[in-house]
């Protein structure tokens, strides 16, 4: 258990460091406005921030993400692991319910995050900025908010995380399995790759809009008075205003990301996870034994 903590916790860092210039990209293309648009896409979104903010700017509220990852991650991989258990045997439907589990209780966490994360995105840059760093951006809006405004966007990140976790680790379960990732394998890593950064993508896709959503509650208020009652309002008012393609705003960077992100995350769990076993199994002098055989690397949280 200790070692799938220290694993998880490597690779969700390795995937932050990846995937957070593609998250910038996508919750500025999320959140700007339809009147007055400051980026024509992905592309010249990067551009400009690259241009006007330097390449740290792609890394603001990086330090939210990381505050919040060795929590995430042990209990995504703790809890998708322990209900796959207690629901007794492995089976499509498990794993999706697992996945769903994990993604519903990590949310605690996850939602205020994703907040000051998205406030950090879309300040100013330079001595005009509201928010010092991730810790004085919740403490500003516990402040002015209180416990309300620090789960801003809660039913919608929940709406987002369950359904999406459960697609991940369905999808990632079938494609190792459908792969062959067996120990011992020399193709094992690239198939993991494979499988992880194929899952990201599908999760993505899964509960896109919702994502939008909540990017556009989480940001309301920013710049001005709020203009959103609620989540139905806000899909209301997004769709009245931009038509449905307001739901995939941000949607090329996301999938952008996604790949490598998993593929980063992936490849350091499984790098940390055979150097940890190899040197707990090595007494002096003898042999690392071989991996054990059997599904366990069909499932993220054994990995």
């Amino acid at each position: 258990m200790a070692l799938d903590f220290l694993a998880g916790c490597a690779g969700g860092v390795a995937g932050v460091l990846v995937g957070h210039p593609f998250d910038t990209v996508k919750v500025r293309l999320q959140v700007q406005s339809v009147e007055k648009p400051q980026y024509r896409g992905t592309l010249h979104c990067f551009k400009s921030i690259i241009k006007q903010e330097s390449v740290l700017g792609l890394y603001k509220g990086l330090g939210s993400p990381l505050m919040g990852l060795t929590f995430i991650n042990a209990l995504v991989f703790g809890v998708q692991g322990n209900t796959l258990r207690a629901l007794g045997h492995d089976s499509p439907l498990n794993q999706f319910l697992a996945g769903a589990a994990a993604g519903a209780i990590q949310c605690v966490i996850c939602c205020p995050m994703e907040l000051a994360k998205t406030r950090l995105q879309l300040q100013d840059a330079g001595p005009a900025r509201t928010y010092k760093g991730s810790l004085d951006c919740l403490v500003q809006i516990y402040g002015h908010e209180g416990l309300r405004g620090i789960n801003r966007g809660m039913v919608s990140t929940l709406l987002r995380e369950t359904p999406s976790f459960g697609v991940y680790f369905l999808t990632y379960d079938a494609l190792t399995r459908a792969l062959g990732c067996e120990p011992g394998d020399r193709l094992l890593v690239p198939k993991l790759l494979l499988a992880g950064g194929t899952s990201g993508i599908m999760s993505w896709l899964s509960t896109y809009p919702v994502d939008v959503v909540k990017s556009r509650l989480q940001a309301d208020g920013l710049r001005g008075a709020p203009r959103y009652r609620g989540i139905l309002d806000c899909v209301r008012q997004s769709y009245r205003a931009e038509g449905w393609r307001v739901f995939t705003r941000g949607l090329a960077s996301t999938l952008l990301r996604a790949f490598p992100v998993n593929a980063a995350t992936f490849a350091t769990v499984t790098v940390v996870l055979t150097y940890a076993r190899g040197e707990e199994a090595r007494p002096e002098g003898e042999a690392v034994p071989a991996a054990p055989a059997g599904p366990a690397l069909a499932q993220p949280s054994s990995l």
